[in-house]
Protein backbone atom coordinates (compact mmCIF):
# COMPACT_ATOMS: atom_id res chain seq x y z
CA UNK A 1 0.00 0.00 0.00
CA UNK A 2 1.31 2.94 -1.18
CA UNK A 3 1.14 6.69 -0.21
CA UNK A 4 0.96 9.71 -2.73
CA UNK A 5 1.49 12.91 -1.96
CA UNK A 6 -0.59 15.18 -4.39
CA UNK A 7 1.11 17.32 -6.20
CA UNK A 8 4.04 17.28 -3.39
CA UNK A 9 2.09 17.38 -0.12
CA UNK A 10 -0.07 20.36 -1.56
CA UNK A 11 -2.07 20.81 1.54
CA UNK A 12 1.23 22.12 2.94
CA UNK A 13 2.56 23.83 0.72
CA UNK A 14 1.88 25.17 -2.87
CA UNK A 15 1.48 22.37 -5.62
CA UNK A 16 3.92 21.26 -7.87
CA UNK A 17 6.95 23.11 -6.63
CA UNK A 18 10.55 22.11 -5.19
CA UNK A 19 8.53 23.41 -1.55
CA UNK A 20 5.74 21.55 -1.63
CA UNK A 21 8.29 18.27 -2.67
CA UNK A 22 10.03 19.02 0.20
CA UNK A 23 7.33 19.24 2.76
CA UNK A 24 6.01 15.56 0.85
CA UNK A 25 9.83 14.33 2.84
CA UNK A 26 9.37 16.05 5.59
CA UNK A 27 5.94 14.55 6.01
CA UNK A 28 7.18 10.92 5.33
CA UNK A 29 5.94 10.31 1.54
CA UNK A 30 6.32 7.27 -0.10
CA UNK A 31 5.73 8.80 -3.63
CA UNK A 32 5.11 12.33 -4.99
CA UNK A 33 2.75 13.14 -7.64
CA UNK A 34 3.31 15.88 -10.46
CA UNK A 35 1.70 17.56 -13.35
CA UNK A 36 4.13 17.74 -16.41
CA UNK A 37 3.80 20.32 -18.89
CA UNK A 38 5.85 21.74 -21.73
CA UNK A 39 6.55 26.02 -22.54
CA UNK A 40 6.96 27.69 -25.80
CA UNK A 41 10.29 27.23 -26.22
CA UNK A 42 10.36 23.22 -25.47
CA UNK A 43 11.19 23.20 -21.97
CA UNK A 44 9.21 20.54 -19.51
CA UNK A 45 7.73 22.30 -16.02
CA UNK A 46 5.94 21.24 -13.35
CA UNK A 47 2.45 23.16 -13.35
CA UNK A 48 -1.02 21.28 -12.68
CA UNK A 49 -3.23 23.98 -14.73
CA UNK A 50 -3.22 24.59 -17.95
CA UNK A 51 -3.09 28.35 -17.80
CA UNK A 52 -0.94 29.90 -14.99
CA UNK A 53 -3.68 32.18 -13.75
CA UNK A 54 -4.20 30.52 -10.58
CA UNK A 55 -1.36 29.69 -9.12
CA UNK A 56 0.98 32.42 -10.29
CA UNK A 57 0.92 36.20 -10.23
CA UNK A 58 1.15 36.25 -14.57
CA UNK A 59 -2.06 38.79 -14.40
CA UNK A 60 0.29 41.19 -12.84
CA UNK A 61 3.60 40.51 -14.21
CA UNK A 62 1.97 40.02 -17.77
CA UNK A 63 -1.62 41.97 -17.69
CA UNK A 64 -1.32 41.40 -21.76
CA UNK A 65 -0.93 38.02 -22.17
CA UNK A 66 -4.53 36.64 -21.23
CA UNK A 67 -5.33 33.67 -21.41
CA UNK A 68 -1.93 32.65 -19.70
CA UNK A 69 -1.81 29.60 -21.63
CA UNK A 70 0.99 27.96 -20.53
CA UNK A 71 2.51 26.85 -23.98
CA UNK A 72 2.20 30.94 -24.74
CA UNK A 73 5.13 31.83 -22.61
CA UNK A 74 9.21 30.83 -22.29
CA UNK A 75 10.34 29.18 -19.59
CA UNK A 76 12.29 32.74 -19.19
CA UNK A 77 9.05 34.33 -18.66
CA UNK A 78 7.59 31.48 -16.46
CA UNK A 79 10.90 31.92 -14.32
CA UNK A 80 9.90 35.22 -13.57
CA UNK A 81 6.74 34.39 -12.02
CA UNK A 82 6.02 34.14 -8.24
CA UNK A 83 4.13 30.41 -7.97
CA UNK A 84 4.39 30.68 -3.92
CA UNK A 85 2.58 33.90 -2.43
CA UNK A 86 -0.92 32.98 -3.68
CA UNK A 87 -1.20 30.25 -1.26
CA UNK A 88 0.78 32.22 1.37
CA UNK A 89 3.19 34.79 1.64
CA UNK A 90 5.58 32.94 3.66
CA UNK A 91 6.11 30.93 0.17
CA UNK A 92 6.66 33.90 -1.80
CA UNK A 93 9.06 34.03 -4.26
CA UNK A 94 8.75 30.13 -4.92
CA UNK A 95 9.25 29.36 -8.65
CA UNK A 96 7.61 27.58 -11.31
CA UNK A 97 10.36 24.10 -11.60
CA UNK A 98 11.46 22.10 -14.27
CA UNK A 99 11.06 18.63 -15.06
CA UNK A 100 15.24 18.22 -14.16
CA UNK A 101 14.58 20.02 -11.33
CA UNK A 102 11.99 18.29 -9.77
CA UNK A 103 14.00 14.86 -10.47
CA UNK A 104 17.21 15.83 -8.56
CA UNK A 105 14.88 17.25 -5.92
CA UNK A 106 12.97 13.80 -5.89
CA UNK A 107 15.86 12.07 -5.99
CA UNK A 108 17.94 13.81 -3.38
CA UNK A 109 15.18 12.91 -0.99
CA UNK A 110 14.74 9.64 -2.07
CA UNK A 111 10.65 9.99 -2.75
CA UNK A 112 9.76 7.86 -5.78
CA UNK A 113 7.50 9.77 -8.32
CA UNK A 114 3.69 9.50 -10.33
CA UNK A 115 4.96 11.43 -13.57
CA UNK A 116 0.96 12.87 -14.85
CA UNK A 117 1.34 13.87 -18.22
CA UNK A 118 -1.11 16.93 -18.52
CA UNK A 119 -2.86 17.29 -21.66
CA UNK A 120 -0.64 15.95 -24.10
CA UNK A 121 -2.87 16.85 -26.79
CA UNK A 122 -1.97 20.90 -26.70
CA UNK A 123 2.04 20.03 -26.89
CA UNK A 124 2.47 17.20 -29.80
CA UNK A 125 5.73 15.40 -28.77
CA UNK A 126 5.35 15.75 -25.24
CA UNK A 127 5.96 11.93 -24.54
CA UNK A 128 8.93 11.44 -26.43
CA UNK A 129 10.16 15.19 -24.69
CA UNK A 130 9.93 13.37 -21.57
CA UNK A 131 11.65 10.24 -22.47
CA UNK A 132 14.32 12.27 -23.62
CA UNK A 133 14.33 13.91 -20.16
CA UNK A 134 14.56 10.11 -18.17
CA UNK A 135 16.86 8.55 -20.63
CA UNK A 136 19.39 11.50 -19.80
CA UNK A 137 18.63 10.42 -16.16
CA UNK A 138 19.00 6.95 -15.97
CA UNK A 139 18.82 6.07 -12.53
CA UNK A 140 14.59 6.73 -12.94
CA UNK A 141 14.84 3.62 -15.44
CA UNK A 142 16.38 1.08 -13.40
CA UNK A 143 14.73 -1.31 -11.42
CA UNK A 144 14.23 0.05 -7.59
CA UNK A 145 14.64 -3.80 -6.51
CA UNK A 146 12.98 -6.95 -5.11
CA UNK A 147 9.98 -5.80 -3.04
CA UNK A 148 10.04 -1.95 -3.20
CA UNK A 149 7.52 0.06 -5.25
CA UNK A 150 9.23 1.32 -8.71
CA UNK A 151 10.32 4.37 -9.21
CA UNK A 152 8.64 5.88 -11.62
CA UNK A 153 5.53 5.55 -13.02
CA UNK A 154 3.66 7.66 -15.78
CA UNK A 155 0.20 8.53 -16.18
CA UNK A 156 -2.42 10.77 -17.86
CA UNK A 157 -6.17 10.92 -18.56
CA UNK A 158 -5.29 10.54 -22.63
CA UNK A 159 -4.85 7.01 -23.05
CA UNK A 160 -3.30 7.05 -26.22
CA UNK A 161 -0.74 9.17 -25.05
CA UNK A 162 0.36 6.69 -22.48
CA UNK A 163 0.37 3.86 -24.96
CA UNK A 164 2.83 5.89 -27.00
CA UNK A 165 4.35 6.57 -24.14
CA UNK A 166 5.25 3.02 -23.30
CA UNK A 167 6.36 2.23 -26.73
CA UNK A 168 9.09 4.89 -25.52
CA UNK A 169 9.83 3.71 -21.82
CA UNK A 170 8.46 -0.07 -22.42
CA UNK A 171 10.10 -0.84 -18.52
CA UNK A 172 8.42 1.55 -16.73
CA UNK A 173 5.00 1.14 -15.27
CA UNK A 174 2.52 3.45 -17.38
CA UNK A 175 -1.25 4.37 -15.39
CA UNK A 176 -4.50 5.57 -16.92
CA UNK A 177 -5.93 8.17 -14.69
CA UNK A 178 -10.00 7.62 -14.97
CA UNK A 179 -12.01 4.42 -14.51
CA UNK A 180 -11.51 2.30 -17.75
CA UNK A 181 -15.01 -0.22 -18.72
CA UNK A 182 -14.87 -3.20 -16.71
CA UNK A 183 -15.20 -4.83 -19.75
CA UNK A 184 -11.95 -3.23 -21.29
CA UNK A 185 -9.91 -3.50 -18.62
CA UNK A 186 -8.51 -6.92 -20.09
CA UNK A 187 -7.47 -5.26 -23.09
CA UNK A 188 -5.44 -1.99 -21.46
CA UNK A 189 -3.99 -5.04 -19.13
CA UNK A 190 -1.46 -5.97 -22.28
CA UNK A 191 0.46 -2.78 -21.91
CA UNK A 192 -1.11 -0.11 -18.97
CA UNK A 193 0.15 -1.21 -15.59
CA UNK A 194 -2.57 0.51 -13.08
CA UNK A 195 -6.15 2.14 -13.56
CA UNK A 196 -6.04 5.46 -11.23
CA UNK A 197 -9.57 6.61 -10.60
CA UNK A 198 -11.92 8.60 -8.58
CA UNK A 199 -11.88 6.95 -4.98
CA UNK A 200 -15.68 7.78 -5.42
CA UNK A 201 -16.08 6.05 -8.72
CA UNK A 202 -15.07 2.38 -7.64
CA UNK A 203 -15.96 -0.37 -5.68
CA UNK A 204 -14.35 -3.31 -4.40
CA UNK A 205 -15.75 -5.58 -7.22
CA UNK A 206 -13.94 -3.11 -9.44
CA UNK A 207 -10.72 -3.54 -7.77
CA UNK A 208 -11.10 -7.26 -7.81
CA UNK A 209 -11.45 -6.94 -11.51
CA UNK A 210 -8.34 -4.73 -12.06
CA UNK A 211 -6.59 -6.98 -10.04
CA UNK A 212 -7.54 -10.22 -11.65
CA UNK A 213 -6.16 -8.33 -14.88
CA UNK A 214 -2.97 -8.45 -13.44
CA UNK A 215 -3.04 -4.31 -12.82
CA UNK A 216 -3.06 -2.27 -10.02
CA UNK A 217 -5.16 0.89 -8.58
CA UNK A 218 -4.10 4.31 -7.24
CA UNK A 219 -7.16 6.26 -6.22
CA UNK A 220 -7.24 10.54 -6.12
CA UNK A 221 -7.75 12.60 -4.51
CA UNK A 222 -8.19 11.42 -0.60
CA UNK A 223 -8.24 13.75 1.66
CA UNK A 224 -10.88 12.62 4.66
CA UNK A 225 -9.74 9.81 6.95
CA UNK A 226 -12.55 7.76 6.31
CA UNK A 227 -12.30 8.04 2.69
CA UNK A 228 -8.89 6.57 3.04
CA UNK A 229 -10.13 3.73 5.23
CA UNK A 230 -13.02 2.75 2.60
CA UNK A 231 -10.91 2.84 -0.03
CA UNK A 232 -8.07 0.49 1.67
CA UNK A 233 -11.36 -1.87 2.46
CA UNK A 234 -12.13 -1.99 -1.22
CA UNK A 235 -7.66 -3.11 -1.62
CA UNK A 236 -6.40 -0.50 -3.54
CA UNK A 237 -2.86 -0.33 -4.02
CA UNK A 238 -2.24 3.34 -3.35
CA UNK A 239 -3.96 6.61 -1.84
CA UNK A 240 -3.50 9.46 -3.59
CA UNK A 241 -3.27 12.83 -1.28
CA UNK A 242 -3.09 15.97 -0.34
CA UNK A 243 -2.10 15.05 3.04
CA UNK A 244 0.69 12.36 2.51
CA UNK A 245 1.47 12.34 6.83
CA UNK A 246 -2.94 11.40 6.76
CA UNK A 247 -2.64 8.57 3.99
CA UNK A 248 0.81 6.78 5.68
CA UNK A 249 -1.18 6.87 9.38
CA UNK A 250 -4.47 5.25 8.21
CA UNK A 251 -1.60 2.89 6.12
CA UNK A 252 0.13 1.97 9.11
CA UNK A 253 -2.74 1.62 11.47
CA UNK A 254 -4.57 -0.46 9.18
CA UNK A 255 -1.81 -2.40 8.43
CA UNK A 256 -1.04 -3.19 12.19
CA UNK A 257 -4.50 -4.64 12.60
CA UNK A 258 -4.43 -8.44 13.60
Amino acid sequence: MIDVAHRGASAYAPENTLAAIDEAQARGATAVEVDVQRTRDGQLVLIHDTTLARTTDVEEVFPDRAPYNVGDFTLTEIRRLDAGAWFDAGYAGERVPTLQQGLDRLRGHGLNLLLEVKSPQLYDGIETDIAEVLWRNRWWLTPAGQGYPPRLTVQSFDWAAMELSHSLLPDVPHGLLGKVPAAEIPTYARWADQINPSHTDIDAGYVEAVHAAGMRTFVYTVNDPADMRTAIDRGVDGIISDRPDVARKIIEELAALP
